[in-house]
Parts: structure tokens; sequence; C-alpha cells
């Protein structure tokens, strides 16, 4: 018979070897930003290698929960519309911050236009105006769409 102090013992332990496991189970938010995999994960539109972190983008079904990488946020209004996504007006869209690197709404974001970016789409997201150089023409998430739409590539 086990006496009780050797009993709590192995309790114990037990309880210790699984603490990494329980960690390890830390429920993410699926309608966050999902973690991307640089130089592995591919743009959901063209395919290209997700490789700079100041051009990413992703979008999220809300209802699925569903995430979808991008490495420029010009492919993500032709993704739209190339795959008819019904749910487009509800998607959460997530675009990286060019000085930042951190992720904002992109449908908040401020758009500068003359960028070089991974497809050359050349815009590039900021979180607040006072971030942007005077001489830079500045737009929104929706004159972005209509520019890459009437482009058509």
């Amino acid at each position: 018979m086990i006496s009780l102090s050797r009993r709590k013992f192995l309790q114990g332990t037990a309880g210790l070897a699984l603490m990494p496991l329980l960690w390890g189970c830390e429920k993410k938010d699926p309608l966050a930003p999902q973690e991307i995999h640089w130089d592995r994960d591919m743009c959901a539109r063209c395919r290209m290698v997700i490789s700079e972190k100041n051009y990413a983008a992703q979008v999220i079904n809300k209802q699925t929960k569903e995430a979808y990488k991008f490495d420029d946020i010009g492919c993500v209004p032709l993704w739209f519309k190339e795959e008819n996504i019904e749910w487009k007006d509800s998607a959460i869209i997530y675009v990286a911050d060019t000085k930042t690197k951190a992720w904002l709404d992109a449908r908040t974001a401020f758009y500068t236009t003359d960028n070089v970016t991974p497809m050359a789409y050349g815009f590039a997201a900021y979180a607040s105006k006072e971030n942007i150089k005077k001489d830079s023409e500045v737009i929104n998430f929706a004159e972005l769409t209509k520019r890459v739409l009437a482009k058509g590539r």
C-alpha cells in the first residue's frame, strides 16, 4: 500500500507533467489575424510565396472562421471577384502596417499608391495619416478596390 505522502507526491508530479499539454491547448481567436509562415504560405489568389511582411493581407470568413492569406493587398479585391465570394462584405480583412508590420483593419487603413509591392499593385497600408509622407497620395480601401478592379489584373 502506498503511503499518503507518497501518493500525494505521485499525483503532484503527474499534474506537473500534464501542465505543458494544458498550456498548449490555449484557444486562439479564430477571427484575429492568423499566423503567416513567411516564405512558406502561399497567396490564395496568385499562389506566390508570402515573404514581405510590409504588404501581406488576410481575409477571414466570419461564418467558417477560415483564413485566406495574400502576398499583396491588391490580390484581395480580385480574389473576391474571381472567386465570386458572396460573403465579401462581411469578411474581416487585415493588412500589415507598412511601418510597424502590425495587423490593421484593411477597411479603415490609409493607403499610399507609389510603392514597390510583391504583385506591383503599389499600395502600402498605414494606421494613420501622420505616418505618411506629406507628398504621397493617400486613398482608402474603397478607392483601392476600385483601382484594382479597373486594372483587372
